[in-house]
C-alpha cells in the first residue's frame, strides 16, 4: 500500500502519523489531493480527513461550517467516500459516544455547541453527505488509516502490501 498525504496537512501531526506508517512499513509520500488528508494508490476513491480532536471537529461544522460543507459536497460529487477521522481518544469511540461529550469550552462559553448537537449535526452530514465518521486515540491513527484504507469500494478489506 502507497498513502498519499495532503501537503496542506498539519506538519507536527504528519511527522508524527508518518513515523507510525513507518512503523507499519506502509509507504507514503506528500501530494496534494482534491478532499481529505489521506488517500492510498489502490483505491482512490476512498479517503480520510483526520481532525486531532471535537473541539476541531466542533469548529469545522460551526464557524467554518460553508467551507467544511463544501468539501463534503465535493467529496460525494466525485463519487469519494470520505472518512473523517477524529483523534478525540478517551470515551469517544463511535459517533454514538460524541452524544456525551461534556465540551470544556461551555464552562466559559455557554452558547458553545453541545455534545448533543454536535451528534445531531454529524448525523445529518453523514446522511445527508455519505460522510463517515471514525474515532480513534492519537497512537493510533497510523494504523487506523492503513485499516480504513485497505478497503475496497464495497466496504471489503484487501490484502495490505507493503512493497
Amino acid at each position: 500500500m502507497h498513502i498519499q498525504i495532503d501537503t496542506r496537512e498539519h506538519a507536527g501531526q504528519v511527522e508524527r502519523i508518518e513515523q507510525q506508517l513507518d512503523a507499519l512499513g506502509v509507504k507514503h509520500f506528500r501530494s496534494k489531493l482534491y478532499v481529505g488528508d489521506y488517500q492510498s494508490l489502490d483505491n482512490p476513491r476512498l479517503i480520510v480527513d483526520r481532525k486531532k480532536d471535537l473541539q476541531e471537529l466542533a469548529g469545522n461544522v460551526c464557524q467554518q461550517h460553508e467551507r467544511f460543507r463544501a468539501e463534503l459536497i465535493r467529496a460525494q460529487e466525485a463519487d469519494i467516500q470520505l472518512v473523517i477521522l477524529c483523534e478525540h481518544g478517551g470515551d469517544i469511540k463511535s459517533l454514538e459516544d460524541v452524544y456525551f461529550w461534556q465540551n470544556p469550552r461551555r464552562r466559559t462559553s455557554p452558547g458553545a455547541i453541545s455534545g448533543q448537537r454536535l451528534f445531531k449535526i454529524m448525523n445529518t452530514m453523514q446522511e445527508k453527505y455519505g460522510v463517515r465518521f471514525e474515532f480513534c486515540d492519537k497512537r493510533q491513527t497510523g494504523r487506523r488509516i492503513v485499516e480504513i484504507l485497505a478497503h475496497d469500494e464495497g466496504g471489503n478489506q484487501t490484502a495490505i502490501q507493503h512493497d
